[in-house]
């Protein structure tokens, strides 16, 4: 039995693992459920709806120390188990001389950076489901060689709001959860409890697994076969609290999948259905760290994508103010 700050003893949930399975009708089921398709004017913009000005505001008045953490992992460009789409650096511009002075250096970075590597935002038209984006927009006559035409990230723009730290790894007095271990509904309430926070309309969810710990304690493993995240059980609970975003030091998703035919489930249920952005691959240790110190595990969250008309994403690097 392990115990969180500010609460009673938790117990870790008895087992482990992906499960339970779940079929395919049930998934669809669930799908339709979680649906808010037709909800918002401003469809391209799915949850994000609910993240008013007010909100914002609310969201500046944690801030007490302003202390700026980091949430982006460095820019990758080493090739991996993990990173089988190598970001790209290379110096275009080495000391040239702008006559009569100064030297230049410059440099190109290029990226393919939805994969397993590289801290990035998921736009609404990232995943489509059964052919349908969010809103029920055909995904083929929204998404073309020309980019998104519905739910781009250029219709999210800087995201500001609360964000809410579930460190689960925290809770159950653990460095890590292994790789394969879902996080459940029970271990998003349990998580909840002992960290002192709830999470709430409009918020932001980091779900920190140490996952980049345990990398850098044993090296890099296969995260699109392995990997610990939330099962879909946990979703219809996010949706009832009505968040804006959800993210984590992974992509969110448990792996291996639970539900037999759905490779990510809850990118489908998230973005397809429920209209939540993701932000996959974020480095949490720091805010961890900060957020066990100060005992305070809600904070200003501040993304900003860059604005790529037509993009299905964009890299980022987050800040926690806290």
């Amino acid at each position: 039995m392990t115990s969180g700050p500010g609460d009673a003893p938790v117990s870790p949930p008895a087992g482990s693992g992906a499960g339970p399975a779940v079929s395919r009708p049930e998934f669809d089921a669930l799908f339709a459920t979680l649906r808010t398709w037709g909800r918002w004017a401003a469809a391209d913009r799915g949850a994000w709806n609910r993240v008013t000005p007010d909100r914002v505001r609310q969201a500046t008045a944690l801030v007490r120390s302003g202390t700026v953490v980091p949430l982006a992992r460095p820019w990758d460009t080493a090739p991996g188990p993990d990173n089988h789409k190598p970001a790209l650096h290379h110096m275009s511009d080495l000391g040239d001389v702008e006559a009569p002075e100064p030297a230049t250096y410059k440099d190109f970075i290029g990226v393919d950076y939805h994969g397993k590597a590289v801290s990035h935002l998921d736009a609404l038209s990232h995943v489509a489901y059964r052919g349908q984006l969010y809103d029920g927009r055909a995904a083929q006559e929204w998404v073309d060689a020309g980019g998104a035409r519905f739910g781009a990230v250029s219709a999210l723009g800087p995201l500001v709001t609360r964000g809410v730290l579930l460190d689960l790894p925290t809770v159950l007095g653990v460095a890590w959860l292994e790789p394969g271990r879902a996080v459940h509904a029970a271990d998003v309430v349990a998580a909840e409890r002992a960290l002192g926070v709830t999470a709430g309309e409009g918020d932001a969810v980091l779900l920190r697994s140490g996952g980049l710990r345990r990398r850098r304690e044993r090296g890099a493993w296969d995260t699109g076969a392995a990997s610990a995240g939330l099962h879909v059980d946990a979703m219809p609970l996010l949706a009832e609290r009505g968040i804006a975003l959800l993210g984590g030091d992974g992509d969110s998703d448990v792996r291996p999948s639970p539900v037999d035919g759905v490779h990510s489930p809850v990118h489908a249920l998230a973005l397809a259905a429920m209209g939540v952005p993701l932000l996959d691959n974020l480095d949490l240790e720091a805010l961890s760290a900060a957020s066990a110190e100060t005992g305070r595990y809600a904070f200003l969250l501040v993304v900003a994508p860059l604005n790529i008309p037509g993009g299905t994403g964009s890299p980022v690097s987050p800040v926690a103010v806290l």
